[in-house]
């Protein structure tokens, strides 16, 4: 029988897996046909180059789709020579119009270290502890959408009503400490580190938002959005009945498919063609 629809996820859900039982990714469907996969670069400047312009491409998609609210939101990604500075938007700068060039290189402390524009405390807070407590984060995001917002007051694990939402059952979690303060804490931000653990690509922090990461900034943009329209799923779902309920196993089979960094990655390539064909001065 399905549980009622104010039952949150089981909190002992299984776990992701760890690298060494790592996710498949989807196959070919033709012989001969292979999917694209994330670039390799001979040199950190060019690598540096696509990370920049990766971040200024997610933050116009973040825009378009609506998730610049105000002065709140980052996306930030290691730089590939110093993984402990990482590239983040300005403060207060419109998400809609930032180009590679108007990127800031933040190091561990949250002084601008590249560019003349200032850097959100609050954001340099939270990610830099992540990044610290997590090697294999490149990259992490934070907007303050709206149905992020609104689900996360509510303090639950997203249920899997839907395939989609299952991509990431039982990898993700609910951080509540400091949730709905502004982040000036480095405790906090250390605090919802914690709760990502090892292996978890989300977060909601309780009357705050999304937090997601990834190994590229695609997988954690793709998170991100996917997990947004996720809440705007359940809170539809919820507010007009009992959802139905996803087995465990079939959740499962379909985090299997559907919840790995190349999923990930590769699920935001179809927004990436888009931008880059629409905002081409996002390159500069």
């Amino acid at each position: 029988m399905a549980a009622p629809a104010h039952a949150p996820t089981t909190p002992s859900a299984p776990e992701a897996p760890t690298a060494a039982t790592s996710m498949p990714s989807f196959e070919p469907t033709q012989e001969g046909i292979s999917l694209p996969r994330p670039p390799v670069f001979d040199t950190v400047e060019e690598e540096r180059l696509h990370r920049k312009q990766q971040l200024a491409g997610a933050f116009r998609i973040f825009g378009r789709l609506g998730f610049g609210e105000g002065i709140a939101g980052h996306i930030t990604v290691r730089d590939p020579e110093d993984p402990d500075m990482f590239w983040v938007n300005p403060f207060g700068m419109s998400f809609r119009h930032i180009r590679v060039s108007d990127l800031l290189l933040v190091d561990h402390t949250g002084t601008v270290v590249h560019g003349n524009k200032p850097v959100n405390r609050a954001g340099f807070v939270i990610h830099s502890q992540v990044h610290k407590a997590r090697p294999d984060v490149v990259a992490a995001a934070h907007a303050h959408s709206v149905y992020g917002k609104a689900w996360s007051s509510l303090g639950r694990l997203l249920d899997p009503i839907t395939q989609d939402a299952c991509a990431l059952y039982g990898n993700h979690a609910v951080v509540t400490e400091g949730g709905g303060a502004v982040v000036l804490d480095e405790q906090v931000g250390r605090q919802l580190a914690e709760g990502l653990g090892e292996r978890k690509k989300m977060c909601f922090h309780r009357n705050h938002g999304i937090f997601t990461v990834g190994k590229t900034v695609a997988e954690a943009a793709w998170w991100f959005i996917s997990t947004e329209r996720n809440c705007q799923a359940a809170l539809l779902a919820e507010a007009a009945g009992t959802p139905h309920l996803i087995d465990e196993e079939d959740a499962l089979f379909t985090r299997k498919q559907t919840g790995s960094s190349f999923t990930g990655w590769f699920s935001f390539q179809p927004l990436w063609d888009e931008i880059v064909r629409t905002d081409p001065d996002l390159f500069d």
